[in-house]
């Protein structure tokens, strides 16, 4: 089984680590951050979208106009961009970059963070609506005669593209924890998103999009794409060290409204995945091999929050473990971001391959990374999910490090 990493661009210098906020998209930057993720071998790189944020077409484009490889997701809320105009500006972008262009559709989990840009539609009717922009971006990629379309959200007639994506299409990937988000992304989505959660959990959430996917007839399954944040040292004892002084920052930063503003944050998370996050983090500290989700709790549940916390080859075998589930798309970004992908990228991402090829090569498992069986009980100098000694989640800050 072949594995591709995704990153997550950062636009300028600053991070949970170390922020620097009011700062905004420095092309130097994202062209320096976009070759170190190139050169450590991710294949994807996320770029995001908030309200306050970045437009991340011009920060794709920056990003083609500077690699030779990697391809740039550029999240799209269905709400800010009409679909014949996203057509036009996703194959414009996959024509320039040499047919490197995916799509993530966030169809919105916040009432308020929709509100900001003017869009008061319910959580459902969201979901309703990025299936109706799916379908539209994918005929406006294929009809070769004008057409005209009236439906529940859009509405328009005799609009015809004048030029294709390089390969006829783009790949579109959805995401999302609900009912809602299983049955679009099961029956549409060439790549399905889950944020970092226990295996079993995992598997549960990788068989709903499956199950809608065959509601519709559908002979293949969307790949599956897990997200995690890892934090990584040469041995397992000093990940948990760095673990904890890590998330002490982090708290502080979240608490002092440095990395997002204090009118953005959400008290009480609306969307399934931030709720389901902070349910799980009650259950337990510790989950699996690795999965730490003390970070969930810290940030409120905000973005794809779980960590991965372990030596190098610790994190690569609960990499695998998801692997063995069906993940073949990775993402993985830290909190010192540049500094932490770049290590990923000589330290982790090798491992992960050289095990995948070896086994093809071989069929014998564990030769490269080793994956011991898991069995609920001591795991990672853990027990049960909870650390063996009492942990805090302050510390002091760690040192700066600086990349040219």
């Amino acid at each position: 089984m072949t594995v591709e990493f995704i990153s997550l661009i950062n636009v300028w210098e600053s991070s949970e680590l170390f922020p620097k906020p009011g700062g905004a998209p420095d092309a130097d930057y994202i062209r320096k951050y976009a070759r170190y993720l190139e050169d450590g071998g991710f294949d994807y790189t996320l770029v995001a979208y908030y309200s306050a944020g970045y437009d991340p077409f011009t920060v794709s484009a920056t990003i083609a106009a500077h690699t030779e490889r990697i391809k740039p997701i550029v999240a799209l809320r269905p709400n800010t961009l009409y679909p014949t105009v996203a057509a036009q500006s996703l194959a414009t972008l996959d024509q320039l970059s040499g047919g490197r262009a995916t799509v993530h559709i966030i169809s919105g989990g916040s009432d308020q963070e929709q509100a900001r840009h003017g869009d008061y539609t319910t959580k459902d009717e969201r979901y309703d609506r990025s299936e109706e922009y799916v379908k539209l971006l994918r005929r406006a990629w294929t009809e070769t005669e004008p057409w005209d379309h009236d439906g529940r959200f859009y509405k328009f007639e005799n609009f015809v593209a004048g030029f294709r994506p390089v390969n006829g299409t783009i790949p579109v990937s959805v995401g999302g924890s609900s009912e809602a988000a299983y049955r679009v992304g099961g029956a549409l989505g060439d790549i399905f998103g889950l944020w970092g959660e226990p295996l079993a959990e995992t598997r549960e959430q990788i068989d709903k999009v499956a199950a809608q996917a065959r509601l519709v007839g559908r002979t293949d399954t969307p790949r599956t794409w897990v997200t995690f944040r890892p934090i990584t040292a040469p041995t397992d004892e000093l990940a948990w060290e760095k673990a904890h002084r890590t998330i002490g920052i982090v708290e502080q930063t979240h608490r002092s409204g440095g990395f997002v503003p204090r009118h953005l944050a959400k008290a009480n998370p609306q969307n399934v995945g931030s709720q389901r996050a902070l349910e799980i983090a009650e259950r337990g500290d510790v989950h699996d091999r690795a999965l730490w989700t003390v970070p969930s709790k810290v940030t409120n549940g905000a973005g794809a929050s779980s960590a991965l916390v372990g030596s190098y080859e610790t994190v690569a075998a609960a990499i695998l473990d998801y692997v063995d589930l069906g993940a073949d798309l990775v993402s993985i970004r830290g909190y010192d971001n540049l500094n932490d992908a770049i290590d990923y990228g000589r330290y982790v991402l090798p491992l992960v391959r050289e095990e995948l090829a070896h086994r093809e090569a071989t069929g014998e498992r564990g030769k490269v990374v080793a994956q011991p069986p898991l069995d609920g009980g001591h795991v990672n100098g853990h027990v049960n999910g909870h650390l063996n000694a009492e942990a805090t989640t302050t510390g002091p800050a760690p040192a700066t490090r600086k990349v040219s």
